[in-house]
């Protein structure tokens, strides 16, 4: 018998199974990811971006369509991390715009939502590359359109469109030759054809484990616990069971059981009724108490949980709620100053080189870049922060621009400029080139322009084996990233720094500056600097710790 109609009700759970499906393969979908960096990648990002959304549908009471849509919507939106995220989001806003006002969800309606889901992501990419997600999306699009014109049967109707999906994700490689060197297919698709899947398995009435989704928030930044303060457990398991017992639990057989929990633990109770033991006991082995116990019958009902981590757990939020107490004391604080004409946003992480972006004025830094993109949610909490009438934003990572566009959008109240600082030295010389006196516009394009002036290098190493840009790259290999594209390649940091450094270097270059990261000790770095003012007597070197993770330099030529 053919279904016609997807109910609302349905549509939740299809969406929900969707979450978590991408959030079960995210890793298989990082190593999908060309660049063989440490970052966070497409699977990271696109499962962030939809478990923000996924909270908000759990949320949810008393469900009809056009709260559901909304959840999805907004959720997603706020939520959404990287290139890749955002696009997933503007795919899901898309698609929710379609149906939000239906009460059931047929053939016609899902291939119009698929239409608009593929016309809302185009739009929100200001230059479109096919063999990514968005061709993936346009197939399916394309696809549905032709189908529903042919059934009205949606157990025919999607797997149509998975197998399409599944057929055009196979050829980006034949549509970006970058793909097809590293042999692997696009990211993205590999996620939006994730999400698609685990939604048809609901579809299908499979079981769906949704423990990953809570309606919960998660803050984008996790507060660090002295590992002294989780030491005060001396005993780190709460263990508590069951025994069905299968002889007579005696007396002695009680002391003898409660003498042996008390060798290996503490806060017991043994409490027995007739054929029946409750047990609990505080150990660092729980495998111990239950060993012993089955040698009186068998088990039931098993919790096991790990105290110090729920301690953990009480700490950061006991802090981030001060935190957020502090926040609001400064907000109040801000609030009273006047208001001032611009202000600024940056993206950055490490301690030196947030100290070099707040000398220079940033109003407010969020942590973050390659090793975590900033969702929308960030920079919105970020702009809420900055007292004027303007804000610049400094995204200084290719992958957080469209979540900055995003986040512009949402904004209503302060004019929002995005330059779209590619790198932190981006940055740097965009809040350098800003001049107080001028206006927004002005400020704007004499940015813009200073960036143009800026290259980067960034020197990290390889967590897989891939080939790339023409190079054979192994797991651990030494690499330097230059703006276009891996430039060197080798075993030793500072030699492949000064192989890159001599592609970026060119006659009209007049200053490098380096910024050594955390990995690298004080004296590395001075050799380092002394070999390249050597090497390049007519150029000055500028040298601080930036103390950024993964990067064991960052460099800029200008």
């Amino acid at each position: 018998m053919a279904v016609k109609t997807i109910s609302v009700e349905m549509l939740a759970k299809m969406f929900l199974a969707g979450a978590q499906n991408i959030e079960a393969k995210k890793e298989f979908i990082n190593e999908l990811n060309v660049f063989p960096v440490p970052d966070g990648d497409t699977g990271t990002n696109m499962s962030l971006t939809i478990m923000s959304a996924a909270k908000e549908v759990t949320a949810l009471e008393n469900m009809d369509m056009k709260s559901l849509a909304k959840a999805i919507s907004s959720g997603s939106l706020r939520g959404a991390r990287g290139n890749s995220g955002v696009i997933l989001s503007q795919l899901l806003r898309g698609f929710t715009k379609a149906v939000r006002d239906e009460k059931e969800v047929n053939v016609k309606i899902l291939a119009a939502a698929c239409e608009r889901a593929k016309d809302t992501a185009y739009k929100a990419v200001m230059k479109p590359k096919e063999g990514t997600i968005l061709t993936v999306a346009r197939g399916i699009a394309e696809k549905a359109a032709v189908l529903a014109e042919e059934t009205e049967d949606l157990e025919e109707f999607i797997p149509a469109l998975l197998e399409e999906g599944d057929a055009v994700l196979a050829r980006t490689p034949e549509m970006l030759p970058v793909l097809k060197e590293a042999g692997v297919v696009d990211s993205g698709g590999q996620g939006l054809m994730e999400v698609l899947k685990g939604a048809y398995d609901a579809f299908l009435g499979k079981e769906v484990d949704y423990s990953a989704i809570s309606a919960e928030g998660a803050g984008s930044s996790m507060t660090k616990v002295s590992a002294e303060e989780a030491a005060d457990i001396k005993f780190g398991y709460c263990t508590e069971f069951i025994i069905m017992t299968e002889r007579e639990f005696t007396e002695n057989d009680e002391m003898e059981f409660k003498a042996y929990l008390e060798s290996i633990g503490d806060s017991i109770v043994c409490v027995a009724d007739d054929d029946v033991v409750k047990i609990h006991v505080h150990t660092n082995d729980p495998g111990l108490a239950i060993q012993k116990a089955l040698t009186y019958g068998q088990l039931s009902r098993m919790k096991i949980d790990n105290m110090r981590e729920e301690h953990q757990e009480k700490l950061i939020r006991d802090s981030q709620k001060l935190a957020q107490q502090q926040k609001e004391e400064d907000q109040k604080k801000k609030s009273a100053e006047p208001r001032k004409p611009m202000g600024f946003i940056t993206v950055s992480i490490g301690e030196g080189l947030n100290s070099v972006f707040r000398e220079l004025g940033a109003d407010y830094i969020i942590e973050g870049g390659q090793t975590m993109n900033p969702s929308t949610e960030d920079m919105l909490n970020a702009i809420e922060h900055v007292n004027a009438d303007a804000v610049f934003i400094l995204p200084n990572n290719k992958n957080i621009v469209l979540a900055a566009n995003q986040a512009k959008a949402l904004v209503k109240d302060k004019e929002i400029v995005v330059i779209p600082t590619k790198t932190v030295p981006q940055g740097i010389t965009a809040i350098i080139s800003f001049m107080p006196e001028a206006g927004v516009q002005e400020n704007e394009e004499t940015m813009l322009e200073a960036i143009k002036n800026v290259k980067s290098g960034q020197v990290t190493y390889a967590v897989r084996d891939t080939r790339i840009d023409d190079k054979e790259i192994h797991e651990g290999d030494i690499m330097g990233i230059g703006d276009s594209g891996i430039l060197a390649v080798g075993q030793d940091i500072e030699k492949t720094a000064v192989e890159m450094l001599e592609q970026l270097v060119d006659e009209d270059s007049e200053l490098i500056s380096i910024y050594y990261g955390e990995e690298v000790n004080e004296e590395a770095a001075q050799n380092f600097v002394a070999e390249i003012e050597e090497k390049y007597p007519d150029l000055d070197v500028d040298a601080h710790y930036g103390g950024q993770p993964i990067y064991y330099y960052v460099l800029a030529v200008e």
